[in-house]
């Protein structure tokens, strides 16, 4: 009895240890990739954690020439997670640029 105690307390606290990871990706031509400088990871949602959900959400990223972040973009993933990404992205700098870029980030929400 006291090991099907201890299972269920280990699995119950692994949902605190998931994490997400976002990574950008380019959009269009590699002369245009701009670099993230300053990344915020987001918050994985209590909501996901109790529901057990895990998945990657792909936004779309308008950046500025300055480096912020101008208009972020849900393209995919799943509604419960795509918020937490959202804010996050919304944080990150990048380096400056020539001109405004669009660029495709993703955020992968795993255990």
């Amino acid at each position: 009895m006291r090991w099907g105690f201890a299972k269920g307390s280990l699995m119950a606290g692994g949902l605190f240890l998931a994490g997400s990871l976002c990574a950008a990706q380019q959009a269009a031509s590699p002369s245009t990739e701009r670099k993230v400088k300053t990344r915020v990871t987001p918050v994985y949602p209590d909501l996901a954690a109790r529901m057990h959900i895990y998945g990657r959400v792909k936004l779309e990223v308008t950046i500025a020439p300055d480096g912020r972040v101008r208009n972020v973009k849900l393209l995919g993933g799943n509604p419960v997670l795509a918020l937490a990404a959202q804010d996050a992205v919304k944080e990150w700098k990048f380096f400056s640029g020539p001109e405004e870029t669009v660029q495709i980030v993703e955020c992968d929400f795993h255990q």
